[in-house]
């Protein structure tokens, strides 16, 4: 555990809890944890209020990959991320007075609890966005229950509301996003100075996230949005932090917008400092300019901040994700003998354009399209798969999440 965390979880400095004893050859100075994490997925894409309930209830069975603090209700983070429930969003968009277009987009905002801080990075927000010519639906004031949180969640708990935007024009779901994207993030330029507190979770026409510094048990009942029926979806990305090199924020909880990660970055500092340099020059057809929104990774975050933050930039440039994280996190491929020579070529080529962001981190992800998963370049952060017979697949970072007969589970290696 990181120095960070201990004054706030009540740790010794060496990482070791001081009234744990050691039992035979088990010393309790060197045990460490890491983040739990998971997904569940419909193979036939077929969305379902279960999926989300399996995926919540997953989560409750990885409490103990996080940290608590002294007040028992206040957690390092957790969340959601999932692939768009549109007939949920469109129903609560009317509900709230909103029109919405027949493609639009829903995202999470931290606002400032100051209103005046919080209407002017509304304001900010909405220029952004119109001058990428996307029309703000409205902002819907997210349902929340505050007596889920811990008093010390509470002293940082944002205003979190929900921002509808439509697409204008003859726009694909691709195109929309990455105007998204470009909105968004100079928004965050422009408001990082002045506002710290302001952030957006997500903001996409294929995901949404939900996530804060509550517990796992805790999180349906701060979000009741969560327990409506009507929210169905064929993709969820669920996790538990356990923070290791920053200390618990609302904004760090995970899933990001992509990902989800169970272990850490070990290279961080250097695939920032090459994220830095490298981003005046990164091209992209559809990327034309970037020099507005650099620099391209959260310098300042954690390290699954910063590799979602990449790994962003890489899907709205026009890589799928499994191209990417192939990028970002490819094998130890370069003492493997007998590999295949066309993929041998692949990762020869991308390792002069992206250094590896290694380390032993897990990932789960998800654009929408694609639910994905991959472990780090050496396998030290194994995950367990199961696909049923009702055609889901589901995958975490350890055994007992679901209560799935045993037959047809399997080891990703």
């Amino acid at each position: 555990m990181a120095f960070e965390n201990m004054a706030a979880f009540g740790t010794s400095l060496d990482g070791a809890d001081p009234r744990a004893a050691d039992w035979g050859l088990c010393k309790a100075a060197y045990e460490k944890d890491s983040c739990g994490f998971g997904l569940i997925a419909s193979l036939d894409d077929r969305a379902s209020h279960w999926v989300l309930q399996t995926a919540v209830s997953s989560l409750n069975r990885l409490t103990h990959r996080g940290a608590i603090a002294a007040d028992g209700k206040t957690g390092d983070g957790c969340g959601l991320l999932i692939k768009q429930p549109t007939a949920f969003l469109r129903a609560v968009a009317a509900e709230a007075g909103l029109t919405l277009a027949p493609m639009f987009a829903a995202g999470l905002v931290f606002l400032n609890r100051d209103a005046a801080k919080a209407a002017e990075a509304r304001k900010i927000l909405t220029e952004q966005l119109q001058l990428e010519k996307l029309q703000v639906a409205g902002f819907r004031a997210l349902p929340t229950d505050p007596s889920a949180c811990g008093s010390e969640a509470l002293k940082t708990l944002p205003v979190i509301e929900q921002v509808f935007v439509n697409a204008g024009g003859d726009i694909d779901e691709a195109g929309f996003n990455r105007k998204l994207f470009l909105a968004r993030r100079r928004c965050e330029k422009k408001l990082q100075a002045q506002d710290p507190v302001f952030y957006v979770p997500s903001l996409s026409a294929s995901t949404i996230v939900y996530k804060g510094m509550v517990m796992p048990q805790f999180l349906v009942q701060f979000y009741p949005d969560l327990k409506d029926p009507r929210m169905e979806s064929s993709v969820v990305v669920f996790h538990q932090r356990f923070s290791t090199n920053t200390l618990p924020q609302w904004r760090l909880a995970h899933p990001y917008r992509y990902l989800a990660h169970n272990g850490e970055i070990n290279t961080v500092q250097g695939n920032r400092s090459w994220a830095v340099a490298r981003g005046p020059l990164f091209r992209s057809p559809m990327l034309p300019d970037l020099s507005d929104i650099l620099p391209l990774v959260s310098l300042t975050g954690s390290d699954s901040q910063s590799l979602d933050n990449m790994l962003e930039v890489l899907l709205a440039g026009g890589l799928d994700p499994m191209h990417a994280m192939r990028m970002l996190i490819p094998p130890a491929w370069q003492s493997v003998d007998m590999i295949d020579p066309d993929l041998k070529a692949f990762y020869e080529y991308y390792a002069t354009h992206m250094e590896p962001w290694d380390g032993p981190a897990g990932i789960v992800l998800t654009d929408g399209r694609y639910a994905c998963c991959t472990l780090d370049r050496n396998g030290l952060r194994p995950a367990r798969w199961v696909i049923t017979k009702n055609r889901h697949i589901t995958i975490a970072s350890e055994a007992g999440v679901w209560d799935y007969a045993p037959p047809g589970a399997s080891m990703i290696s």
